[in-house]
């Protein structure tokens, strides 16, 4: 647990160290380091998970052994929904770039989101696992598509250079869910409830999230623009994220971004 959720309520500062700053050092951990660490977890009994999240990593063999992980766990719980955030590159001034190596790509790929319920892709991102383009809401609905094909069943691009209804200073937010509807039956109706259910999950999910991130950078920049001085720059350190600080907007925040159904 990071030392930040204890102390951070009570005003100290405490710096963690990320691609944001200048300087960052550390070691990548290796897939034989993760095993060893998965191990202690067997060895005492605490393999039996609901959900398993998992973000920026970049070396090969360490993915795979997480989706090796992964499926054991699977088979302990076959109803763990595993989550994941293909953390691979971004857009810069229009153009896209990846910040891991690009063999990750494949694993992703063939790998990775084959195994996954949930993935979390940015606008770049979603891109290059689809092998298409989006510009449009039409070309987002069907890169979102050719991932729900790869396995997912819910797909969220956190974050698109679409056209915002709320002008040029939003990002857009996409998310699906994928339908399954049996005609004929009266299973046709019990899914087709899910799937309206599921619908409306993801449709509050989206506002929810949305908006405690909204107030959340509010508040950082608010912060960092106070701690800074007049006229100047915040540097990394006044930037880092106020999450301890918006707890109570985390928890239960005020809806000030709508979602649209499309």
């Amino acid at each position: 647990m990071s030392p930040r959720s204890p102390l951070s309520p009570h005003g100290q500062w405490c710096p963690v160290c990320d691609s944001g700053y200048d300087h960052w050092k550390g070691q990548v951990m290796t897939a034989g380091e993760l095993q060893t660490l998965y191990e202690g977890l067997r060895l005492n009994d605490v393999t039996r998970y609901d959900y398993v999240l998992t973000g920026y990593t970049r070396d090969t063999s360490f993915l795979e052994k997480v989706m090796e992980i992964i499926q054991e766990l699977r088979r302990q719980n076959p109803k763990l929904v595993y989550v994941c955030d293909p953390v691979m590159g971004d857009k810069r001034n229009g153009d896209g770039y990846m910040y891991v190596p690009e063999i990750l790509l494949p694993v992703y790929k063939e790998k990775v989101v084959p195994l996954a319920d949930i993935i979390t892709p940015n606008q770049y991102e979603a891109e290059i696992l689809a092998g298409r383009k989006m510009n449009t809401e039409k070309e987002a609905i069907e890169v979102m598509d050719v991932l729900h094909e790869m396995g997912p069943d819910t797909v969220v691009i956190t974050s698109s250079d679409l056209p915002s209804r709320l002008g040029g200073n939003y990002l857009v937010t996409l998310g699906s869910q994928r339908k399954v509807i049996h005609c004929g039956s009266s299973v046709s109706v019990e899914r087709e409830a899910q799937n309206q259910i599921a619908l409306e999950i993801i449709h509050i999910a989206c506002e929810k999230t949305v908006s405690a991130l909204q107030h959340i950078v509010t508040r950082t920049i608010a912060n960092a623009k106070a701690l800074a001085g007049p006229g100047k720059s915040p540097s990394p350190a006044q930037l880092e994220l106020r999450v301890i600080q918006s707890k109570q907007q985390i928890e239960n925040p005020e809806i000030i971004i709508n979602a649209t159904i499309i």
